[in-house]
Parts: C-alpha cells; sequence; structure tokens
C-alpha cells in the first residue's frame, strides 16, 4: 500500500516544483529552456508519477490479480524521478548534451512500468473496459518514451535530420502520444470504473453507445492525429483531431450522466469529476475550430486558445485532485483501520480528510483556472503571448492555483501524518526512511505521535 502512497507523495512534490517554474516563466525569470522544464515537471513528473502509482495500485484491485513485482515498482518511481531532475536541471542549465542520456534513464522506469503492469493484465482472462484503456495506455507509453529521446538526442545532436522528418513534427506526436495517448486514456479508463463505483450508477441506455464512440474513436484519433503530425500529413492530422474531439464530448456527456444520476452523498471527489465534465467540453469546443483548421501548427499542439490550460488544469488536474480525495485516505485507512473494522469503532474513508480544507482548495483552483484560461484566451485574441493585459490575470490565476494545491497538499498529507502507521519519511523514503519508535504510538484521537 505504501508504494502508491509514495508515488503521489513525490509527484505533489513535482507539481509544486512545475508551479513554481511556471510562475516564473510569467515574470521571465526561469533561465533557459525554462517552457520545456515546467511541462516535464508537470506532466512526466506530477501527471505520469501519479499514474505509475495508481495503476500499481488499481490494476491488481480491479483485475482480481497480484501485481508482477513490489521490487519493480518500488525501483520504476526511483528511475523515473532520478531521470527527470537530471533533464530538467540540463535544460535549466542549457547543457543539451546530457539530454538524451537522462532522457534514457527516464525511457528505463517507464518501460519497466510497463513491463510490470503490462504481465499484471497478462494474467487476466477477459479484459473489462477499464483494462483495455490501461493496455492502450501501456503502449503508448511505449513509443511516446521512445520518440522522447529522439527529441532529447536531436537537441544534443542534430540526430533527426538525417532521418527524414522534422523535429516539430517528432514534438508533435510525442506530445500527442503523451497528453492524448498515454495520460487521457488512462484518465477515461479510470473514470469508467470510478464514475460508476462511486456514483453507485450503472451504464445505461445510450451511455453504451457513447461509450463504444469514445473507446474506437479516441485511440484510433490519438494514432492519426500523432502520425499527421509525424509526416506533416494535415488530412490525416484532421481525421484524428475530429475523431479525438467527438470521442472527449462523448465521454463528458456519460461522466455527466453518472453524476447527475448519482446515488451517494456528495464528497470533493465528485464535486472536482464535475468540473472534468465542464472542462472537457470547453476544451473540445476551444480546440475544435483550431484543430480542424491547421492541426499540425506547433501553436496547436493541445488545441487553440483557452485549450492547454483547460486539459491540463481543468481535466487533467481535476481528475487527479478528485482521484486522490478518495484513494490517499482509503489507502492509509486499509493500512490502519481495516482489520479493526468490527471490533471497535473506526473513522470513515471521507473522514480522515478536512471537508474544510476540502472546500478552500476546490475554490482556489476552479478561480485560479479560469483566471488562467482567461489569460491564454486573451492573449490568443490579440495574437500575443502572455504578456500585457493577459500577464496580470495569468500570474493571479498561477497563484491561486497554486495556493490551493498548497491546501491539498496539507490536506492530504495530514491524513497520512495523522493516520498512517509509518511515518512520512517513511512513506516516502521507503526502507530508507525513519520508522516510528517502539515505544511510539499514533494517539487516537488527534492522530499525533505520542509516547
Amino acid at each position: 500500500m505504501t508504494v502508491p502512497l509514495r508515488h503521489f507523495l513525490v509527484g505533489l512534490s513535482l507539481l509544486g516544483a512545475a508551479l513554481l517554474v511556471g510562475i516564473g516563466l510569467i515574470v521571465d525569470a526561469v533561465p533557459g529552456l525554462g517552457g520545456l522544464v515546467h511541462v516535464h515537471l508537470l506532466l512526466v513528473g506530477w501527471v505520469c508519477v501519479t499514474i505509475m502509482g495508481a495503476m500499481t495500485q488499481f490494476v491488481p484491485v480491479w483485475s482480481g490479480t497480484a501485481l508482477r513485482s513490489r521490487r519493480l515498482a518500488s525501483a520504476q518511481l526511483a528511475v523515473v524521478v532520478g531521470g527527470l531532475v537530471g533533464f530538467a536541471a540540463a535544460l535549466a542549465l542549457g547543457r543539451l548534451g546530457w539530454l538524451a542520456g537522462f532522457g534514457a534513464v527516464m525511457l528505463c522506469g517507464f518501460w519497466a512500468f510497463v513491463y510490470n503492469v503490462g504481465r499484471t493484465l497478462a494474467t487476466v482472462e477477459e479484459f473489462d473496459v477499464t483494462e483495455r484503456h490501461f493496455a492502450v495506455a501501456l503502449a503508448f507509453f511505449v513509443v511516446l518514451t521512445g520518440l522522447g529521446v529522439l527529441l532529447a538526442a536531436d537537441l544534443g545532436s542534430g540526430l533527426l535530420a538525417g532521418l527524414g522528418v522534422s523535429h516539430a513534427g517528432v514534438r508533435g506526436a510525442h506530445v500527442t502520444l503523451a497528453v492524448f495517448g498515454a495520460v487521457l486514456t488512462t484518465i477515461y479508463g479510470a473514470l469508467y470504473q470510478l464514475g460508476t463505483m462511486f456514483t453507485q450508477t450503472e451504464l445505461h441506455g445510450i451511455d453504451h453507445r457513447l461509450r463504444a464512440v469514445e473507446e474506437v474513436g479516441h485511440p484510433v484519433g490519438v494514432i492519426a492525429l500523432a502520425a499527421g503530425r509525424l509526416v506533416g500529413a494535415t488530412a490525416l492530422a484532421r481525421v484524428g483531431a475530429a475523431l479525438l474531439l467527438l470521442a472527449a464530448l462523448a465521454f463528458a456527456v456519460v461522466l455527466a450522466r453518472r453524476l447527475y444520476e448519482m446515488r451517494v452523498e456528495r464528497t470533493p471527489m465528485h464535486t472536482r469529476y464535475a468540473v472534468v465534465a465542464l472542462a472537457l467540453t470547453a476544451w473540445a469546443t476551444t480546440a475544435a475550430p483550431a484543430w480542424l483548421r491547421s492541426p499540425t501548427a506547433p501553436e496547436h499542439v493541445l488545441g487553440g486558445p483557452g485549450s492547454a490550460p483547460l486539459l491540463l488544469l481543468g481535466v487533467v488536474g481535476f481528475v487527479i485532485l478528485g482521484t486522490l480525495y478518495h484513494i490517499v485516505p482509503f489507502v492509509v485507512w486499509v493500512e490502519r483501520y481495516s482489520d479493526r473494522l468490527g471490533f471497535e469503532a473506526v473513522p470513515m474513508v471521507d473522514d480522515l480528510y478536512d471537508d474544510r480544507l476540502a472546500a478552500a482548495d476546490g475554490t482556489l483552483l476552479f478561480a485560479g483556472t479560469a483566471l488562467v484560461v482567461a489569460a491564454d484566451l486573451l492573449a490568443g485574441a490579440s495574437g500575443t503571448t502572455l504578456g500585457g493585459g493577459a500577464r496580470g490575470p495569468a500570474l493571479a490565476g498561477m497563484a491561486l492555483v497554486t495556493v490551493g494545491l498548497a491546501v491539498f497538499a496539507t490536506n492530504a498529507l495530514s491524513v497520512i501524518h495523522r493516520h498512517s502507521p509509518g511515518t512520512l519519511t517513511r512513506v516516502a523514503l521507503g526502507r530508507f526512511g525513519a520508522r516510528r519508535g517502539l515505544g511510539d504510538e499514533v494517539d487516537e484521537s488527534d492522530g499525533e505521535a505520542s509516547t
């Protein structure tokens, strides 16, 4: 149980670093290739590391099988994070010759993750919709990391010049496979399970037809868009973009219907999932004009003005935070209280976190995301980068998002600190972290360690 928690804690740390770099970019205070540092800390450091931890826990539980290797699950985190930190430092310092080496280290970590989860899934006789999505996402992880190493080598040595493809084309395919292939496919697959489980509803009627549209249209769209961008085939990329947009709208309707028919009391997770359904629809709306007009343009890699923050913060960010509001307390509850159930009074999973902090971080994150989206739309309307009238809202929005995520992290870390059998350092560092002393125990009233 501590393996996924370790991934989540490390991911939150890297998210904090990404947000600080993002604010630094707005005020022109980041050296070197700061934009790439920001993107990799956000997508690799937070999103992908969190996905690695979530799949490590969810796949064995949902599939009723055993994880292939716990040691490999722990090693993958160290290898990916080590490669990422070196990669980000090389970008910031302008040491482009180092990029391929650190990129290869990250590739080894991700391929270890793919092997571990893939071998775990291979023991399942028949895949359900979630398992099918996860299997496809693992395949995207393999390809996108290979393209990432090629890009890193090209920045340092111009490798792609002799391969007949452009740096921009490979970059477009790499981003497409990362954001829409690995990340969004995982999110769709997880929400088919979580959306029904935690609303106590089932797919019915039009849901099944919409699911079929998404399950076919999304992966085919990712492949077509990535291939079109790789070779500069605008018509192929346009077909892929249209399929991705259609799949996103179909899934947004399915998720909204699950929340509308919900039979349980609303929690912070449900509120954030409602934002996801809204943001996914808004992303498709803003991305459609740019993608249908020019899907291979570098400035349209995630859509048009406003699309990037809607997708990365409104969809991906709120999915991860909403899911962590259940996963972190659940993992801690299983470790601490599950064997006491029926013998003594134990708290519910949702009682472990602070409702007021959850409400505060949700408000801050929603307001901050809205400001960042507005700033991006304003910059797009004026045909400029984030400057002039757009810089103020963008900076204010990023500040609110940063504070909101700090509040969320405080809430999540408090759950681990007060209720986990192990210390925070033990959870984060595994066998290298300090254990609780033999005379220490967690006080039942406030969760603080006492002797």
